[in-house]
């Protein structure tokens, strides 16, 4: 087994590598946890983690070197299946996501088209799921969810970006400035939603955090789905932050993250797990990234999706202050800050008029589902602050106070707590 480097690097050579600064943590990056199904369908892991066949000796390396072979991997094609699954310790979802999740219908009719990827994402906020994925550049993409007897798929080709359910015979299309803001912005790795779909993805988001309030190493070697690899571990010098540790596996010979592994400060299996059983860096073939509608396949182009989804939002948003539409003003108003920096950074939110986000003088304002799956996951605190609700995953936990206001964060709940005790 090769010797393993365990001197941290600073947080300059993780920023020097991924063109980040240190710390960069917007306020635009935290959801009020009404709409915790979002949040958990942005935060997707892998599951049983993958069999190793032993610890290759490498040469030593170090972090920033690491960090650096990352950076620099040129890899633009590559063919495979991953594992993905999640454990952010919250009730099953099911049907109930769409309700809370923005523009979600709940019964997989979101814009007319069960093909929808906003739809789809919300299947992949628990559970074990197998991808295969395709890439040729950064044009030509394809991530295909397998299931036992159907498929989703989300094709990128050039201009064109096409998803299809064979499940229910339904696609759906983007075409031109559609199609090309989604890859642009969300890249190959990603479905056109901007959901993390590899390794290489989680990676990505994990490295724009290693600052001064990290610790970055490496810790040996593996062998992911034959290939061998560097493990980079990243974990958060503060107390307080949900997060324990990250692993990533590095590919040693090419630099592409093989496979990534968060596990949470409160122990247990890990919350985020998603790695290749099987990678090939040869040019896919060109059919990969083709589509053409099956016949008799309902379609729907995006234009219309987005347009009846606006309708069908309108009619389901909660009446209550607190509502979706009520969040996203929150998410995005000039009402918040954000009080720490790093891993232990908390935003705080306060609603419009002070008024408790959850609550309402008129009863089912709420509806009867969306309370049921809130009240699941929430305790009841007391502080300096008042009293008020910290709504708690195994990564992402809230505190809503009853007199309005909001804080959240990638924090424990006593952390919460504080930085509410210390506002007041």
């Amino acid at each position: 087994m090769a010797p393993n480097d365990s001197a941290e690097t600073t947080g300059n050579a993780a920023d020097e590598a991924t063109g980040t600064t240190a710390g960069r943590r917007g306020a635009a990056r935290y959801i009020v946890p009404v709409a915790v199904a979002g949040v958990a369908a942005a935060t997707i892991g892998l599951v049983p983690a993958l069999a190793d066949s032993g610890d290759p000796d490498l040469p030593k390396i170090t972090a920033q070197q690491l960090i650096e072979k990352i950076a620099a991997s040129d890899t633009e094609q590559l063919s495979g299946t991953v594992k993905i699954s999640t454990d952010l310790g919250i009730p099953s979802l099911g049907g109930l996501a769409g309700s809370l999740v923005p523009g979600g219908s709940g019964d997989g009719a979101h814009g007319g088209a069960s093909a929808d990827p906003q739809e789809k994402l919300t299947e992949l906020a628990s559970g074990t799921h197998t991808l295969r994925v395709a890439a040729d550049g950064p044009d030509k993409q394809r991530v295909s969810i397998l299931d036992s007897a159907a498929e989703y798929s989300v094709i990128r080709n050039g201009d064109q970006v096409w998803a299809y359910d064979s499940k229910s015979n339904e696609a759906y299309h983007a075409t031109g400035d559609k199609a090309s803001g989604h890859a642009q912005k969300r890249g190959g790795a990603r479905t056109p939603e901007g959901v993390p779909t590899t390794p290489k993805a989680f990676a990505e988001e994990a490295l724009k955090e290693a600052g001064p309030t990290t610790s970055v190493t490496v810790d040996g070697t593996a062998q992911v789905a034959g290939r061998d690899a560097y493990k980079l571990v990243i974990k958060p010098k503060q107390g307080g932050s949900t997060i324990g540790a990250i692993t990533i596996a590095v590919d040693a010979k090419n630099g592409v993250p093989l496979k990534f592994t968060l596990s949470p400060s409160s122990g247990g299996k890990a919350a985020i797990d998603a790695g290749f059983t099987s990678v090939d860096f040869a040019k896919p073939a060109a059919s990969s990234f083709t589509f053409t509608p099956p016949k008799g396949a309902e379609v729907t182009e995006a234009d219309d999706a987005k347009a009846q989804g606006q309708a069908e939002k309108q009619a389901q948003e909660f009446t209550a202050p607190g509502g979706p539409a009520g969040l996203d003003r929150l998410a995005g108003g000039k009402g918040v800050k954000v009080i720490g920096e790093g891993w232990s950074a908390i935003a705080e939110i306060e609603a419009p008029g002070g008024r408790a986000i959850l609550t309402s003088p008129k009863s089912g304002d709420v509806p009867p589902e969306a309370q049921q799956f809130l009240d699941s996951f929430g305790d009841k605190v007391t502080g300096k602050f008042g009293s008020g609700t910290v709504f708690k995953t195994r990564l992402v936990n809230a505190l809503m106070t009853d007199d309005g206001k909001v804080y959240v964060g990638l924090v424990t709940k006593d952390a919460l707590v504080k930085a509410a005790n210390s506002a007041n």
